[in-house]
C-alpha cells in the first residue's frame, strides 16, 4: 500500500512540482509520517512545510500566465521528477522503504507530468479556453495530496 501511496503522490508533482513536497512536510511536521530517524527528517523540520507551502502557492499563481513554460520542457520536467522522487522517499521512508519509495515517485512523477498534460490539454479544448482546466487541475492537485498523506496516516 505505501508504494501506492508513493506513486500517487508522485504523480501530484507530476500536476504541481510543489503540492507533493509541501503535503508530505505538513505531514511529517505534524507527525503524521515517522521520518525523524531517516535522512529525510528536515522534511519535518519547523519552517519546511512553511517554506514549500510559499513555493506550491507561488506555482499555483504562476501555473495560470500565459507565460509559463510547459511542463515537458526540460526544467520543468526535471524539477517534477526531483519533487516526485522526494514525495514518494518520504512516504516510502515513513513505511520502511524509502528506495522503493522513491522510484515510485518518480514513475509517478513522469505519469502525472504526461498525463497532466494530457488531460488537461483535453479539459481546455472542451472548454474552449485553458483557465478552467488549470483550475480543475489545482484541485486534484491539492486535494488529492491531502487524501494521500492523510491515508499514510
Amino acid at each position: 500500500m505505501i508504494l501506492i501511496l508513493a506513486l500517487l503522490i508522485g504523480i501530484v508533482a507530476g500536476l504541481r512540482a510543489m503540492t507533493a513536497p509541501a503535503a508530505v512536510a505538513w505531514a511529517a511536521s505534524l507527525g503524521w509520517l515517522d521520518i525523524s530517524q531517516t535522512p529525510l527528517a528536515f522534511m519535518g523540520y519547523r519552517w519546511t512545510p512553511w517554506i514549500l507551502t510559499v513555493l506550491a502557492v507561488g506555482e499555483l499563481i504562476t501555473d495560470q500566465l500565459p507565460s509559463t513554460p510547459s511542463r515537458k520542457v526540460p526544467i520543468q520536467f526535471a524539477t517534477r521528477i526531483v519533487t516526485g522522487a522526494l514525495s514518494g522517499a518520504v512516504v516510502g521512508a515513513a513505511g520502511g522503504s524509502f528506495l522503493l519509495g522513491l522510484v515510485a515517485g518518480i514513475v509517478g512523477a513522469i505519469i502525472g507530468t504526461y498525463g497532466g498534460a494530457a488531460v488537461r490539454a483535453k479539459l481546455a479544448a472542451s472548454f474552449g479556453r485553458d483557465l478552467p482546466a488549470a483550475l480543475i487541475e489545482d484541485a486534484v492537485a491539492v486535494g488529492g495530496a491531502l487524501l494521500i498523506v492523510a491515508a499514510v496516516s
